[in-house]
């Protein structure tokens, strides 16, 4: 066999690899698709999907039931968005200081310990979350109990710094060194050229971070379960008790009849959580597309 042709059945091979491991991530995502809709099937039979555009989420009752996702979706929504206020501007800033104006010792410092508060379970800041942010929230609000949308929202911070730094710190870093020096060489202060061009070209790379934050926080389940209340009622309170959709699964999955109504309405809210971070995906897409067109 000539090289040529061992070449040529080598790149075969090879793209037909490639294919095979793309195709299997598509696969696997239209499986789930299908065994969450083979699952949530039946409700929209019986009781029919207009019972999850109720206002209450009572899934067990001796008179109604009622399995309303409008404040399960209100509570996610809301501890989401007191995270990202909480998250954003800290993490771009500190990713800043890292990428830009730290000293080497340190970047060598920060970086490690940055990296370490990405590692701890879920559960140890929900404890944290339970023995110390929640008293305090407590005390300094003068609430009943500190178990409320922004104690979990804190802890949520605190997961998704530690990954939202290190990505926005990598597309600073990338920047070409061309552009901070013509900048520098047109007169423009250090300060001047981090916020006025080695900012806006990362980022593209920052706002793929911050998507990647969200979804880590919209994903969450043990963290918020602990420190959130799991009061399922609708409000835009930070002060007041939330019960998110991952909560809900979490704590009712285990004990609900298996083929139920209730046991239904629960892959509905998996359904609705799924299509939630697609929709970021594609937002975050269109967004990376036209800032990249622009950079």
């Amino acid at each position: 066999m000539s090289r040529s042709r061992k070449l040529f059945i080598t790149d075969k091979v090879m793209r037909l690899l490639l294919v095979s491991a793309a195709s299997t991530s598509v696969l696997v995502v239209c499986l789930i698709f299908l065994f969450l809709f083979k699952e949530a099937g039946p409700f929209a039979l019986n009781p029919g999907l207009g019972k999850l555009l109720d206002s209450q989420w009572i899934p067990v009752s001796f008179q109604e039931e009622h399995f309303g996702v409008g404040p399960l979706l209100s509570g996610s929504a809301l501890v989401t968005a007191l995270a990202m206020l909480v998250t954003v501007p800290i993490s771009v800033l500190v990713a800043i200081y890292i990428a830009e104006i730290a000293r080497p010792a340190e970047r060598e410092f920060l970086k490690p310990f940055i990296e370490i508060l990405a590692s701890i379970p879920s559960v140890v800041l929900g404890f944290f979350g339970l023995l110390v942010v929640a008293p305090l929230i407590k005390t300094l609000f003068g609430l009943n109990t500190g178990l409320t949308a922004l104690t979990g929202a804190l802890l949520l911070s605190l997961m998704a710094i530690p990954t939202i730094i290190s990505l926005s710190e990598d597309a600073l870093v990338s920047v070409p060194y061309a552009l901070k020096n013509a900048s520098l060489a047109l007169g423009a202060s250090h300060l001047q050229t981090i916020f006025r061009v080695t900012l806006p070209a990362a980022l593209p790379g920052i706002v793929a971070a911050v998507m990647l934050g969200i979804g880590r926080v919209i994903g969450e389940t043990m963290a918020v379960l602990m420190v959130t209340g799991n009061s399922a009622i609708l409000t835009a309170s930070p002060l007041a008790s939330v019960r998110t959709m991952t909560a809900t699964i979490a704590a009712e999955m285990g004990e609900v009849p298996f083929g139920s109504v209730h046991y239904q309405a629960l892959f509905w809210i998996g359904i609705i959580l799924l299509v939630i971070t697609f929709a970021l995906n594609i937002v975050a897409q269109r967004v990376l597309k036209k800032y990249g067109m622009m950079k």
